[in-house]
């Protein structure tokens, strides 16, 4: 059961969301971007879950311009298949397709609710860890070379799958 958290869900039939509602997450609903995007500066929400193609203003722009506001801010993006533009994957957290399910949409959520932020503490902890494990009197470079810490400008920290694992899906190669 999720523990209160506030989804704002911009959907043209925010009905086929009501089982998020069902697994206790409060709900605020909008059909399209612009309401979406005026709900999103009135009030506080935890996440949003939000479908690609929405008319006029399509789901990529209203997840950028929240991103610019809240870069943390959770977005999983609801699309009726997996084959978006690159550019439709910059801004979000996770991409679901309509056909995986009320079931696996609510384990991403509850991931870019839970896990996610966890990941984000753990990579923060390590970066500010001494390197000083190692036998007494070696050097920081030696620390470095037993563990190795990765170059955080090297991997994308914030995204579940990197871009490219994401397009490999998409594209097809990659399959569960």
């Amino acid at each position: 059961m999720a523990s209160h958290s506030i989804l704002l869900c911009i959907h043209r039939d925010p009905a086929q969301l009501n089982s998020l509602q069902g697994e206790g997450y409060e709900l605020v609903v909008a059909t399209n971007g612009h309401d979406g995007l005026r709900f999103f500066m009135s009030q506080h929400v935890d996440a949003v879950v939000l479908e690609y193609h929405l008319g006029l203003l399509d789901g990529s722009v209203v997840a950028a311009e929240i991103k610019k506001v809240r870069p943390l801010l959770p977005i999983v993006m609801l699309a009726d298949h997996l084959e978006l533009p690159d550019t439709a994957l910059e801004s979000i957290d996770a991409l679901v397709t309509k056909a995986d399910g009320d079931r696996f949409l609510l384990e991403t959520i509850h991931f870019v609710l839970n896990v996610k932020p966890a990941q984000r503490i753990e990579k923060s902890l390590k970066a500010h860890a001494p390197l000083d494990f190692g036998p007494p009197g070696t050097s920081r470079k030696y620390a470095r070379l037993v563990d190795p810490i990765p170059n955080p400008s090297t991997v994308d920290w914030d995204a579940p799958f990197s871009r490219r694992v994401w397009r490999d899906i998409r594209n097809g190669n990659i399959q569960f």
